[in-house]
């Protein structure tokens, strides 16, 4: 009995032993069925198709197969809709970058002109108007007003360093100059033309500062105490700097003259190539809007003073061939190519530039209003500055320099002798007068329906900011106000639009804050931060980033910029 026991039990463990197999066998057979189906789907054929249960060839696994399959493979472009979306507007906005960028041009290349137009035609009138004044005012009696206004002491000081100047200008041989230039080899011309490109930037850039300081020096209030060396010394320093900036352009001129003049045009070739160098040291950068406000300023004040250069070159040209016409048809292809090249050159470089910073085409209209305004304030009762010096700021463009050279090279080709000769200046001169009036009226119409599209029209009534003269200073009283009181600190919103809110008072008047601008569309982008600041989360009370203590101030407004504020590539 216990041996037929222990035999059943046997025989059912064997049992058991057997149906284990034949699951092990079975799960490993749908594993290969399941590997099978997967290369099937993968080769695009039905796995349930008339070859199943026939065993695979692999005669099937073929080079034709694969052929198929990559012939007749397919994908759907809607699955990433977005994307593709985001990549058609990239195209379309580099296609309305040529359209909006001339728009901007345009319209600076003519508030350039206004500006330049100023110094020859009103400007002489008001300083004759200003020294009238000066002169009668004493003579009548009128003690009690002042002799000057402070606009009519900067135009005499302007018609001042125009007449010493002109006259320390005319010393210079532009002839021996010019024969001393050519006398080089190309590739040191060439070297020459990009320095003297550094050094007029230079010059601009610390030249309106001179002239800034100038017109503060002479028209400061005397209540204030004294600190500074003397309206004397300023002014000698702004004529020295008005001298050297003429002779600077002069050479510049001339190197250009010489690129014109020459057998194989190969400096000409070579000196347009240096445009195109610029796109290089551009595109690859990273730019915000600010950043791009002024490179576009740049390539508007350098667009404009390409074009006087070549009006010079040409008149020089039509003097040494007593002014036949048939020359200047000779001259014209060199000069259609120099200025199609540079068109060319910032089209291009503001179409990949927008393109890879993510810019809208859209931003050039924030910049034409943001230039409108300019004009618009200046015609204000509370203006501030005249506005040949704000065009002067904002796009680096002095006016006084090129005037200078202009006059010189007229009055040396033009040769004025007898009456008519004086009536053909005078006639000339009321021409230019007209022409300065009819740009004005029409930018001026133009920029008051540039400000009420970007709804600016409120900002034309407030005060000028309060500007801190030193940057240090500024951070010292920032870092001070953050750690001694808790103000509330302006934050951002989802949009980036700076939210001004009170700030406690400070125990010094005189370094309170500027009253906060009103906001307007049309500046919305001015304080919209970068995409890394975007997700950092800043506590609003404290001030407190990650673990430590930051001040996170505003994006500067557009309007508060000056054309010479790039360190780095970045605004701070």
């Amino acid at each position: 009995m216990a041996d037929s026991l222990s035999t059943g039990l046997a025989e059912e463990k064997e049992k058991e032993k057997e149906g284990r197999e034949r699951d092990k066998k079975s799960a490993n057979t749908d594993k290969s069925k399941e590997k099978d189906g997967a290369t099937e789907t993968l080769a695009f054929s039905d796995k349930n198709g008339g070859s199943k249960g026939k065993k695979r060839n692999l005669s099937d696994l073929s080079l034709v197969r694969f052929i198929t399959t990559e012939l007749t493979r397919g994908y759907f472009l809607e699955h990433n809709e977005a994307k593709y979306t985001e990549r058609r507007e990239r195209v379309y906005t580099c296609l309305r970058i040529p359209k909006e960028l001339e728009k901007l041009m345009t319209f600076g290349f003519f508030l350039c002109l206004d500006a330049f137009l100023y110094v020859f035609t009103l400007l002489p009138l008001r300083v004759i108007l200003a020294l009238l004044r000066l002169f009668t005012v004493p003579c009548c009696g009128l003690s009690g007003s002042r002799l000057l206004q402070p606009a009519q002491v900067c135009d005499v000081l302007k018609g001042f360093i125009m007449v010493l100047c002109y006259s320390m200008m005319s010393y210079v041989d532009y002839s021996m100059m010019y024969h001393l230039i050519r006398g080089q080899s190309v590739i040191k011309l060439y070297i020459i033309y990009n320095m003297l490109e550094v050094a007029d930037r230079l010059f601009s850039s610390f030249g309106q500062d001179i002239l800034d300081a100038l017109y503060w020096t002479a028209t400061e209030p005397k209540e204030k105490k004294r600190a500074h060396i003397g309206v004397i010394p300023h002014f000698f320093m702004a004529v020295l700097y008005v001298f050297l900036h003429a002779i600077l352009i002069m050479v510049q001129a001339t190197t250009l003259n010489v690129a014109f003049n020459s057998h194989n045009k190969s400096l000409l070739t070579i000196m347009m190539s240096n445009n195109f160098v610029e796109i290089k040291g551009s595109v690859f950068k990273k730019f915000e809007k600010n950043n791009l406000f002024q490179m576009s300023n740049s390539d508007i004040k350098e667009r404009f003073t390409n074009y006087i250069l070549l009006l010079i070159v040409c008149l020089r040209n039509m003097e040494q061939f007593s002014w036949n016409p048939d020359h200047f048809w000779v001259l014209f292809p060199d000069v259609l190519m120099v200025m199609a090249s540079e068109i060319a050159v910032d089209v291009v470089k503001h179409a990949f530039i927008t393109k890879f910073n993510d810019i809208s085409a859209d931003v050039y209209g924030e910049y034409r209003a943001s230039l409108a305004f300019d004009l618009v304030s200046s015609r204000q009762k509370n203006a501030y500055t005249d506005y040949s010096d704000s065009v002067s700021r904002r796009m680096g463009f002095i006016p006084l320099p090129l005037a200078l050279l202009l006059i010189r090279v007229v009055t040396s080709s033009v040769k004025i002798q007898g009456s008519l000769s004086f009536m053909c200046v005078l006639l000339f001169y009321l021409g230019m007068i007209t022409l300065k009036v009819l740009n004005s009226i029409v930018l001026l119409g133009r920029s008051c329906v540039f400000v009420k599209e970007a709804n600016m029209e409120e900002k034309l009534f407030d005060p000028p900011p309060s500007v801190v003269s030193s940057r240090a200073n500024s951070r010292a009283h920032r870092t001070k106000h953050v750690h001694t009181t808790a103000p509330q600190e302006p934050t951002a919103d989802k949009a980036g639009i700076s939210l001004a809110s009170e700030v406690s008072q400070p125990t010094n008047m005189a370094e309170s804050a500027a009253p906060t601008l009103p906001k307007s569309d049309s500046d919305t982008f001015l304080t919209t931060p970068d995409e890394e600041d975007d997700d950092k989360i800043i506590n609003a009370d404290t001030g407190l980033e990650g673990d430590g203590l930051k001040h996170r101030t505003p994006k500067k407004d557009l309007l508060e910029i000056d054309r010479f504020t790039i360190c780095g590539n970045r605004i701070d």
